[in-house]
This record gives structure tokens, C-alpha cells and sequence, in this order.
């Protein structure tokens, strides 16, 4: 088998693992379709049933281990009379927009966006029982349900401050029918981003296997990217990354 092919199968079933400790009927489906909304909507919805109380559903880890990594991306504002537009892509009911609402110091605009309307509507519902107060008054959280391979459709071209992606793009790679989406997704948010913004993945795919498609799909008409990775660090066993994606407007 190919190397990266093999890796990315293996991540897979981690990713799967995560999920079947609790939800082993959907172990199946899981693997093979999660690029497809009915397969999260099933997911979210026997998630819920199953606790009493709501309780965020982290994939990888929390935002405490890659807040480092976010924080400092926050500290300039593009535009002075306009809050940070960030994007929490592929949001489910994970806490991370949520908590960069809740630290960033400057104003943000926190868009939490899920193609399944189950996990916003859980998301919206929670936050409406537990207020969240945020660190600047200013800020904004708002949860959305969007195909993140239209992104043009929420937003204007060169919008977007931040996104981060938490295993969003990792859940598209790993499925039958998902790597198509996942190329989109990529040039969809090099679209939206500023010059001066930035695309963050959070994944435990290998540097060698993830540079090398990041290179090779950031290719977007007037636009280049850089593309570079830092380790999180280990969890569980499993060694995690943040890979780093930036637009660079070509001026002919």
C-alpha cells in the first residue's frame, strides 16, 4: 500500500476510535462517510440522547492545548473598526470558538459553522442555557450551519481574519467520497481570507504526507500560499500537528 494512502487509514480509524467508544453502531458509516451531513446529524443526535446534560464533544483535544498556537494570530487588528473575523470550520459541539470568544482581548466576530444542523442547534441551545461573557464586550459568537465548500456564499472575498479547523479536513480526507471536498474547502478559504490572515489545521496526519497535499491543492488563481507546520505534541500515543496555511495576493 502507499505509504500516505496507509496513513491515512490508520489516522482514520484513530479518528473513528475517538468516536466508537461512545457510538459503536455508527462505526461503519463513520469511516466511510464523514463527508456527508446525515452521517454527523445520526452522530450529534445519538450523542445527545445518550447524556442528560449537554457536554462538549472535543475531537483530538481541547482548545488549552493549541491556544498557544491561536492567541497570538489574534493580536492585530486588519481593519480598526471592525472585530477579527474568525471561523471555527467544522464546529460540531466542540467548546474551541466558544473559548476564543471568551479570551481574545481584541473584538472578534466568532462564527461556529457545521454542515449538520443537529450539532448547531446543540450548540445554540447550550449557550443560551450557560451565557458565555466574553473578554472584550465588543466580541460576537454566533452559530451557523454551512457546507464549508461554500464558503463564498457567508462570506466576501478576502473577509476572514482566521480559520481553524479542527479535524474537519482530516474527517474529509479519510472518507470514500471526501478528498474532492477537502481540496475545495482549502481553496474556498484561501478565497475568504485576508492577506494578512491565515488558515489553521489542527491534525495527527504526518508533516511529509499533509505539506505535500497542501501544496499541491493551495493553488487558487491571483493567490499563493505558504504552508508551514509546527508539533502540538503527543496525546494518547498519537503525535498531533498544526499546519499553517497563508495567502499571498500575487500583485502582476
Amino acid at each position: 500500500m502507499n505509504p500516505v494512502l496507509k496513513h491515512l487509514v490508520l489516522s482514520g480509524r484513530r479518528v473513528v476510535a475517538a468516536c466508537v467508544r461512545h457510538h459503536s453502531s455508527l462505526t461503519t458509516e463513520l469511516i466511510e462517510n464523514m463527508d456527508k451531513k446525515a452521517t454527523w446529524d445520526r452522530f450529534y443526535a445519538e450523542s445527545s440522547s445518550r447524556t442528560p446534560t449537554f457536554k462538549n464533544f472535543e475531537w483530538f483535544f481541547g482548545f488549552e492545548a493549541v491556544q498557544d498556537f491561536i492567541m497570538p494570530l489574534l493580536q492585530t487588528k486588519s481593519h480598526p473598526d471592525t472585530p477579527l473575523q474568525v471561523l471555527d470550520m467544522g464546529c460540531g459541539t466542540s467548546a474551541l470558538g466558544p473559548c476564543i470568544y471568551r479570551h481574545s482581548p481584541l473584538p472578534v466576530q466568532v462564527t461556529c459553522a457545521d454542515i449538520s444542523p443537529v450539532a448547531v442547534r446543540l450548540m445554540q441551545e447550550h449557550v443560551r442555557a450557560k451565557a458565555i461573557q466574553p473578554h472584550n464586550i465588543s466580541s460576537k459568537l454566533k452559530f451557523v450551519e454551512l457546507d464549508c465548500t461554500q464558503l463564498h456564499e457567508h462570506y466576501g472575498s478576502r473577509s476572514v481574519d482566521l480559520v481553524v479547523d479542527k479535524g474537519t479536513t482530516d474527517a474529509l480526507l479519510r472518507s470514500k467520497e471526501g478528498k474532492g471536498k477537502a481540496g475545495l474547502v482549502l481553496k474556498q478559504c484561501l478565497k475568504v481570507l485576508r492577506s494578512s490572515g491565515a488558515l489553521l489545521q489542527f491534525s495527527d496526519e504526518d508533516p511529509d504526507a499533509r505539506l505535500l497535499w497542501l501544496e499541491t491543492e493551495a493553488q487558487e488563481p491571483g493567490v499563493m500560499a505558504d504552508v508551514g507546520v509546527q508539533e502540538v505534541g503527543e496525546l494518547r500515543g498519537v503525535c498531533y500537528y498544526c499546519y499553517q496555511v497563508t495567502p499571498r495576493l500575487i500583485v502582476h
